[in-house]
């Protein structure tokens, strides 16, 4: 399995899916899907491709996925060309090795060896694949979810391939996300020479006291599954680097982290109750990127669990943690999610690598799974 797995890894890595761009990765994943008997349902948007692969009928086990990678950065920093994969002491470098080509290869070999042993298994094994999560996200998994909810599809159990780990393949299970939301917000002053702060009005100085009462707010305390929702500054500017002009605007970004004890809503609210205390020229844009999402422990988490105690001493952690992923759409669809992948130490980072270990232990996991819940 070691060399199936790494062999397949390997292929996807060489292809440069820069998101939103699939570039024949699905392509390879389509045609080993079909050799074992899947069918097939491609929902293509755009710059983005997407498909939806089943086998079996009734109750549905789908591992969800995404065949784009981020791009390479400096690529003079690579040990080697980030898109031609090599193997050094056990390990797999490469864009995409552990977020996530790797665990879409432990996922297919998975999927071709569980067929081949039980090709009559009861229910539905299904592959849930976009080419748009490290981007936009605004024509990949969403549409599919779209797609099937039209035709009253459903996905009981998901698990999300997104590298969740942290020391040891298993050791973390993100069982839910939380909610995400950034406002763009340009505050308007008067433009004029500093000489001369008398006739103009610095945005600067009115804006810096709004932006500490905003990351000052006390939103929720957080409950069992989420903590305390946050906000932090993702971007702020304003004048031309000139230092004798007072500048007409300040323009900041800022992003709110919530968990389920807080509405979308209120956030805003709360925000909009600040600026209008203040009495100023502003405008502010809100940009949604997803609700926070639970799954309590139930049948998916229960036998999961138990399949990482197979090959782990501890239990894994439950955790919500991290970003956004691909479930807050899928979650549309009242399945019980979950994340299990690869270690996430070095996604998204110069020299990206995996252990070829961990691709087949990761890849020994998904066929168990499948094996507890379609068996």
């Amino acid at each position: 399995m070691v060399c199936l797995v790494t062999r397949l890894a390997q292929d996807l890595i060489r292809i440069p899916s820069i998101s939103p761009n699939d570039l024949g990765c699905q392509d390879i994943l389509i045609q080993r899907l079909m050799n074992i008997g899947f069918t097939i349902k491609q929902i293509n948007y755009d710059d983005t491709r997407n498909f939806w692969a089943f086998h079996g009928t009734g109750k549905t086990l789908t591992f969800a996925g995404h065949t784009d990678v981020v791009p390479a950065g400096d690529r003079s920093k690579w040990f080697s060309d980030p898109f031609d994969p090599w193997v050094k002491n056990g390990i797999l470098f490469g864009r995409g090795a552990s977020d996530m080509k790797g665990a879409l290869s432990a996922m297919i070999i998975a999927a071709e060896c569980f067929i081949q042993k039980f090709p009559d298994h009861k229910g539905r094994l299904s592959f849930l694949i976009t080419s748009d999560e490290e981007s936009s996200a605004i024509n990949g998994t969403i549409k599919v979810v779209e797609y099937l909810l039209l035709n009253n599809e459903k996905i009981d159990y998901c698990i999300v391939g997104e590298p969740s780990s942290t020391k040891i393949v298993g050791d973390v299970i993100k069982n839910g996300r939380r909610g995400s939301i950034t406002a763009n917000l340009t505050i308007y002053g008067v433009q004029g020479h500093i000489a001369y702060p008398e006739l103009a009005d610095n945005p600067i100085h009115r804006g810096l006291p709004i932006l500490i009462k905003i990351l000052s707010m006390k939103l929720d305390n957080g409950n069992s599954f989420f903590s305390p929702t946050s906000v932090n500054i993702a971007n702020i500017h304003a004048g031309e680097n000139i230092s004798n002009v007072i500048p007409g605007s300040l323009f900041v970004q800022f992003n709110f982290r919530f968990s389920t004890e807080i509405s979308i809503k209120t956030i805003k609210s709360k925000v909009q109750n600040i600026l209008e205390e203040e009495k100023i020229n502003y405008s502010i844009k809100w940009l949604f990127s997803g609700n926070p999402f639970i799954t309590k422990k139930g049948i998916l988490i229960n036998e999961v669990i138990k399949c990482i105690l197979q090959f782990n001493v501890k239990k894994p952690i439950l955790s919500t943690s991290g970003g956004t992923s691909d479930g807050r759409f899928i979650a549309m669809m009242k399945s019980e999610i979950i994340e299990l992948g690869l270690l996430n130490n070095t996604i998204h980072k110069i020299n990206e690598s995996v252990k070829i270990s961990d691709l087949q232990k990761l890849s020994l996991m998904y066929q168990n799974i499948m094996h507890r819940l379609l068996i």
